[in-house]
């Protein structure tokens, strides 16, 4: 009798052994990523980027010049209609409305420019080959079976910061 209470037990535990894994329940593991924090982390410093700030700095300060003119135009005509001079007023707001015209021509202009300089710097296929290439091997590294992208999907109402891989990322990146 103690022989086959052994045999069973020997027995129920093998099966346990055997067949329980096949009717566990796997577990999804998903992360998350903060690709704008990536992509900045990744262009800080690169010359492409640089050379748009500076684009920027450049068109922000001829704007900048451009509105004091125009402030100093104002002055001027406001002044001369102070003074009774209304045929001078009247030749500083034609310069007024032509300066006017110029300065919203051009910022449209270098919106528009700056606009298209961030869209190609944010296309950058050798940017997303090195994030896609860093993503696979934390995911195979780490166990996940799917990686999301925070921008990219309004989906994600509530996510645990345990999930956020995003500082993983950047270190893998070298960044």
């Amino acid at each position: 009798m103690k022989k086959q209470v052994k045999i069973l037990s020997i027995f129920a535990v093998l099966f346990a052994a055997v067949i329980a894994p096949a009717f566990s329940q796997q577990i999804t593991k998903f992360g998350v990523v903060d690709t704008a924090k990536v992509y900045n982390a990744y262009f800080r410093n690169s010359a492409p980027i640089r050379n748009y700030e500076k684009k920027k700095t450049e068109f922000q300060d001829e704007i900048n010049k451009k509105t004091d003119e125009l402030k100093q135009l104002q002055k001027k005509k406001l002044d001369l209609e102070t003074s009774g001079n209304e045929a001078q007023a009247m030749k500083i707001e034609a310069e007024i409305i032509k300066k006017k015209d110029y300065l919203t021509e051009y910022s449209n202009a270098k919106n528009v420019e700056l606009e298209s300089m961030q869209r190609s710097l944010q296309n950058s296929d050798e940017f997303y080959k090195k994030l896609y290439n860093t993503l696979s091997k934390i995911a195979e590294s780490g166990g996940y079976s799917m990686i999301l992208s925070l921008q990219d999907s309004n989906s994600i109402l509530w996510y645990s910061s345990s999930v956020d891989i995003t500082n993983q990322v950047i270190s893998e990146l070298g960044l």
